[in-house]
Order: structure tokens, then sequence, then C-alpha cells
């Protein structure tokens, strides 16, 4: 009797429903990742021609919320050890680029010393995350 014949039982695993399994869960992963925030929620301030927010591995994201806090990345940083925080990343990887989200109701001058504390961590260019003016509009802001 041959393989395949009739009255013979095949040995043979079938693995076309797990591949089928595997792609699905890769779908839904690689649809639920980049709604997936970092850091804390912050107010954005609004400007009428954003850059938009695209996701980047290669980015540091530095936050700085309401309450004046400090966080890289998804990590909340104590301000007296943020320098320090920075530099550290900068020595791991120096070519990253940093992106800071503040939050509205912030100070420019609080800002603006998270911008020369990254500056002075050895990071050379950094981005702004704004809102679309008519996104907060329409949420009633």
């Amino acid at each position: 009797m041959r393989l395949g014949e009739p009255g013979r039982v095949q040995s043979a695993i079938n693995v076309t429903p797990l591949v089928d399994v595997v792609l699905v869960l890769l779908i839904i992963f690689m649809v639920v990742a980049p709604q997936m925030l970092q850091g804390p929620e912050v107010d954005l301030p609004n400007t009428t021609k954003p850059v938009e927010q695209g996701e980047d591995p290669n980015r540091l994201l530095v936050t700085i919320n309401g309450r004046g806090e400090l966080w890289i990345d998804d990590q909340q940083i104590a301000t007296e050890h943020f320098d320090e925080s920075l530099r550290v990343a900068a020595d791991a990887k120096p070519d990253r680029k940093v992106v800071l989200r503040g939050d509205a109701r912030l100070r420019f001058g609080e800002v603006r010393q998270a911008m020369v504390a990254i500056e002075g961590a050895g990071f050379h260019g950094l981005g702004l995350i704004a809102e679309r003016a008519n996104k907060k509009e329409a949420r009633g802001d």
C-alpha cells in the first residue's frame, strides 16, 4: 500500500491551521501596537500645521506633564536625575532623534529647561509634538 491509498492512515501533521492562527495574531498585533501610547497623558499645545507623529523605533520620547513631572519614554525620571538619564541615553545611542511632548499648561521656561538638558546631553536636533488646532476644537477643549 502506498501513502494516500484508501484504508491507510496518514502520519503527516497538517500545519495550515497553525499558520492561520499565527497570521491572525500577527495582524492583530500590527493593528494594536501603533495605538499604544508611551508616557503619561498630556494636553498638547495646538498648532495649525503639525508634523505627523509617526512611530520611529530610533527616537527618544521626552514628556513633561501638567505637573512638571519628567518622563523618558515610559519611565518617570526625578528632576534631579533627568540630566544624568539623558546622558546615559545619549551615550548608549547618540544618533537617536529626540521628540519632546510638553503639556499646553506649562510655561515656556519649563519646556526650555528640558530642551537645554537634551542639548547638553549630546543630542543634536529636537522635535516638538503638537496637536492640530481643529482636533482640539472637535473635542470641545
